[in-house]
């Protein structure tokens, strides 16, 4: 069972149409009850969680309770997204699964040097996304104990 009072809020920065398309069928397809929502790159990012620009409304941009982050995005990728959110005090309690389709080692270790709660590598199968997701949301949302700042 959840400890949100309402549905949990899962912000994924991703700029291809057809993954958002995949992984909000895929976290249906779970029958997740959390509130899914996109931003299209790092800097569009960065208005959300500072409720900035299209972003400014509180009700349009209700704080995520999870962050899905892709590593290659235009004009701010993931790397430096990640980066100015782990130095920001206000921001840095958010937990940041990297969701990315790359394995590389050096990736990995420098995305989690960088401050990422967790790395995961997208499944190539939708079933295997299905899977995934059900997985990360679960453990994100009804088993980890977040801090204060990270409850929606």
């Amino acid at each position: 069972m959840s400890r949100f009072a309402r549905a949990p809020v899962i912000l994924c920065a991703e700029d291809d149409p057809d993954d958002q398309t995949l992984t909000r069928d895929a976290l249906a397809e779970g029958g997740d009850a959390a509130e899914l929502r996109f931003v299209g790159d790092g800097e569009e990012l960065l208005d959300y969680l500072h409720r900035r620009g299209a972003h400014s409304d509180p009700d349009s941009a209700p704080t995520p309770g999870l962050i899905l982050l892709d590593l290659n995005m235009p004009r701010l990728d993931g790397r430096e997204a990640l980066q100015a959110i782990k130095a920001d005090r206000t921001l840095r309690d958010l937990p940041i699964v990297v969701f990315t389709t790359s394995s590389a080692e050096e990736d990995v270790q420098r995305l989690y040097d960088l401050g990422a709660n967790s790395y995961v590598v997208k499944p190539v199968s939708f079933q295997g996304l299905v899977r995934v997701l059900g997985d990360v949301r679960r453990y994100w949302f009804e088993t980890v104990e977040l801090p204060p700042a990270a409850r929606t």
